[in-house]
Order: structure tokens, then sequence, then C-alpha cells
């Protein structure tokens, strides 16, 4: 069975997680080098959020938006998690803890849906491939 619709959707969700997490957070970066990466993570986000969305209109379906429960959520795990440590490596621990996660659901994707279209297929391999390099730069911030 062909689950690219349910796949796209789910990479939408995790593109908008990402890019409210680095919305949230950049205020509080005090590294330019960190702040630059930031930057970089969210345009790469957009540019693959492009991608998605042209493929779910191919099926008439328009991207969700994530519900107001998990944007609030994200952005007090945020300002607690940042309450007593607003250093480069906290923020880099917490980014690299939702990339983490990104990347184990979007490889689960990937080795559970063998019948996705090709372009669907193509853009969730992307999104983990990003999210691995950026895992990789981030390190450096620890």
């Amino acid at each position: 069975m062909d689950n690219s619709e349910y796949i796209l959707n789910e990479v939408n969700k995790g593109i908008k997680m990402g890019m409210d997490s680095i919305s949230n957070i950049s205020d509080k970066v005090q590294d330019s080098n960190l702040k630059e990466n930031l930057h970089f993570q969210y345009n790469k986000y957009n540019e693959i959020l492009n991608k998605v969305n042209d493929q779910l209109s191919k099926y008439g379906e328009f991207p969700k938006e994530l519900n107001p429960m998990q944007k609030a959520m994200g952005w007090m795990s945020i300002e607690w998690n940042t309450m007593d440590d607003k250093s480069d490596s906290k923020i880099s621990e917490m980014m690299l803890k939702g990339l983490n996660m990104g990347i184990i659901e979007g490889v689960k994707l990937l080795n559970n849906n063998p019948n996705a279209n090709t372009e669907t297929k193509n853009i969730l391999s992307e999104f983990v491939k990003f999210q691995e390099n950026t895992v990789e730069q981030l390190k450096k911030y620890l």
C-alpha cells in the first residue's frame, strides 16, 4: 500500500516542529556561528517543506499545521530547559535531541513503507540525511 500522503504529512510535521524550535530558541543563542547554523537549518527545512507541499498538492491535500498544543509544549520545553542554562552547549543538546527523534521517525518511515512513491521516498531521505548532517554540525557546540 502506498502511504505517501501519510509520510509527507509526517515529514511536514517534523519540519514544522524543527522550524518552530529554531524560531523559539534563536534569540537565546550567543555564538554567531551557531546562530548562522540555525539560520541555515531553518532555510533548508523551508526548502524541503516546499517539496513536501508540492507533493501534497498532487494529492489535493494541504499541509497540516502543528496543533496549538504541540506548539505551546515546544515553546514551554525550550523555556523550561533554558531557564538556568542558556549556554550554546545546552541549546545544541536540546536541538540534537529533537533531530535524533526526527531521524528515528524518518528511518522508521523509510523502512516500513517500501511502496511509497519514489518522489516521497526521495524527500524523506533528503530530510533524514539533512538531519544526520545537522547532528554532526551541532556536536561541536556541546
